[in-house]
């Protein structure tokens, strides 16, 4: 009796496309070649796919890992097996699969594809909050001496006991939030208890969980005019409505937010130890005229003290928060800036009768701070090594600064005033009135490997005021004479109006 030979499907010629030096699966890089060569079409439905025996020789990978790739697909519905017969392209697949896919081609036509509002504006800010690349002047670098490194890496390997992990606090681990309350209260006269302390992923997330809880879409929140670019774009995504106060040599203008004749608004967000970016300390009188209007107002102030660590002269001012008598400033902290931004431990103070509101929406933005890096950041603090590793840290800044301050002076004179500060971790440069687009100095900047950041972007209103922004944390004397060379040559060169 004859028998009739099967005939071997066109899926026969098909070839996989398998990297070798690929860190993923061989069986994973099969699975992914051929699903996809089914939803193209180019695998069609019910076609007979290879046996593994002739697939294994033909794409020279072991008769098992095809095998483990037929039955993942069998799994997952896009092939079946038949009993004695083989492994077959399922049918009756959508039609959607073997049609080209034009959805994102342009000019042509697509079912409507929408987004939240809240969503388009964060695309439309995108740009602007890219991580910086680690190039000379960026800011909030980190290059930590031996000693600090040695030390960390100890401490790390304490906690390194996967078996005893679990869920932490909603407000973070209690050792740390009495280690951050010891250090506040020393050093920046913050009066709070470990109650009122929530560990949060950097500042950013505590702005943007202060934001949550103290704006609703629709109110008006005044901020200083220039202002700190991620503050900013978490209030535009809340629905807040921003009006930009000005700023001068001593920071944010009281007067005329005091003077203004508006409805106060439900928050004011400030930096008032170093305003971002001008440099600017508040002096106590517009703290305390700052204080006394929220007071009669009964709106919020958010103080960001993001790296009041850094004082080069004089004596650090007082927080806002530790002058506050009637409990309407809330205090954001991190240890990006002096510690590692990788750690991303930041912190809020808020005030007693807010705790429960915040305890109930920190969850549902993150269930619970990681546990591992409070504890080194803890240890780090309660045994004692923060204030030395801060006096190490700020020696060196100090001199990055006066070396940076120099050689822009020295070289870019004829084109940049320069302002050297007495705190912080970043300078600002305004032009000596040869060049007026900051953006395209941005711009041919970074081209050349340098990153400065234009100041003009970041005013709220009025007429933006040209400037750059110059990091000198973690910048060794090298990159100060290799940057300051070629941002020397790009100003010779090129004309920026």
């Amino acid at each position: 009796m004859s028998q009739t030979r099967r005939r071997e499907s066109l899926s026969a010629a098909f070839l996989p496309q398998i990297d070798l030096e690929s860190e993923i699966s061989l069986v994973r890089q099969l699975y992914l070649s051929l699903r996809n060569a089914i939803m193209a079409g180019r695998l069609g439905s019910g076609h007979r796919l290879p046996s593994t025996r002739l697939a294994a020789k033909e794409w020279k990978l072991s008769r098992g890992s095809v095998a483990e790739a037929y039955e993942i697909l069998i799994a997952e519905g896009y092939a079946s097996a038949r009993h004695g017969s083989g492994t077959y392209v399922s049918p009756g697949l959508p039609d959607v699969f073997s049609q080209p896919d034009n959805s994102m081609q342009p000019g042509t036509d697509s079912p409507c594809r929408t987004v939240s509002v809240a969503a388009a504006k964060a695309l439309s800010l995108a740009t602007s909050l890219e991580t910086p690349k680690q190039l000379p002047f960026a800011t909030g670098r980190i290059v930590h001496d031996e000693r600090t490194t040695r030390l960390l890496s100890r401490i790390a390997g304490r906690y390194l006991n996967y078996s005893s992990d679990g869920y932490g606090d909603i407000q973070g681990e209690g050792e740390l939030r009495s280690a951050i309350v010891a250090y506040l209260t020393a050093s920046r006269g913050v009066r709070c208890t470990s109650d009122q302390v929530f560990i949060t992923s950097g500042t950013q997330q505590a702005l943007d969980l202060a934001f949550r809880v103290l704006v609703t879409p629709g109110d008006t929140v005044f901020v200083e005019d220039p202002c700190y670019p991620p503050a900013r774009h978490a209030l535009i995504l809340q629905g807040a409505k921003i009006v930009g106060y000005p700023v001068d040599r001593d920071g944010l203008i009281t007067e005329a937010l005091v003077r203004a004749n508006v409805d106060p608004p439900a928050l004011i967000y400030v930096t008032p130890s170093h305003q971002y970016p001008s440099g600017a300390a508040l002096p106590l009188p517009r703290r305390l005229e700052l204080l006394s209007y929220a007071r009669e107002n009964g709106c919020w102030i958010i103080e960001d003290d993001y790296d009041s660590e850094f004082r080069y002269d004089g004596h650090p001012i007082a927080s806002l928060q530790g002058l506050d008598q009637a409990n309407r400033v809330i205090y954001a902290g991190t240890f990006s800036k002096s510690l590692l931004p990788s750690f991303r431990v930041g912190y809020l103070v808020v005030p007693p009768d807010l705790t429960q509101v915040f305890r109930a929406v920190r969850p549902i933005l993150d269930r619970f701070p990681p546990v591992l890096p409070q504890r080194i950041v803890a240890d780090f603090l309660n045994e004692g090594y923060f204030p030395a590793h801060l006096r190490r840290l700020r020696e060196r800044h100090r001199a990055s600064r006066d070396l940076l301050a120099h050689l822009l002076q020295e070289r870019m004179g004829d084109h940049l005033n320069v302002s050297s500060p007495e705190q912080g971790i970043h300078l600002t440069v305004r032009s000596a009135g040869i060049w007026s687009d900051d953006v395209a100095v941005s711009n041919a900047a970074r081209k050349r490997g340098v990153i400065v950041i234009p100041i003009s972007p970041m005013h709220v209103s009025g007429s933006p005021a040209p400037g750059l922004m110059l990091g000198f944390s973690g910048l060794s004397e090298q990159e100060a004479d290799i940057g300051t060379q070629w941002l020397t040559r790009m100003f010779d060169q090129e004309r920026f109006q």
